[in-house]
């Protein structure tokens, strides 16, 4: 039995690239991309849980607040 997954068809690969492209407009990758950050520029620190993430990132979002709907 093979374990290597089968090629995407070219509608897979857009479709993943869709939701990589929705995901970054509305910000659900920030706590990936923070903890990549972190991991690049500050390899001493731990990141914090992405609980915590969120919590602090709307708690700076409510101090600053930056063209938003709401």
């Amino acid at each position: 039995m093979s374990t290597t997954p089968a090629p995407a068809t070219p509608i897979t690969t857009l479709v993943r690239g869709a939701v990589r492209y929705l995901r970054s407009i509305m910000g659900a990758d920030a706590y990936e991309r923070y903890c990549e950050h972190l991991a690049r520029r500050h390899p001493d620190q731990s990141p914090p849980s992405e609980r915590d993430f969120w919590r602090e990132h709307q708690d700076w979002q409510d101090r600053n607040p930056q063209g938003r709907c709401c």
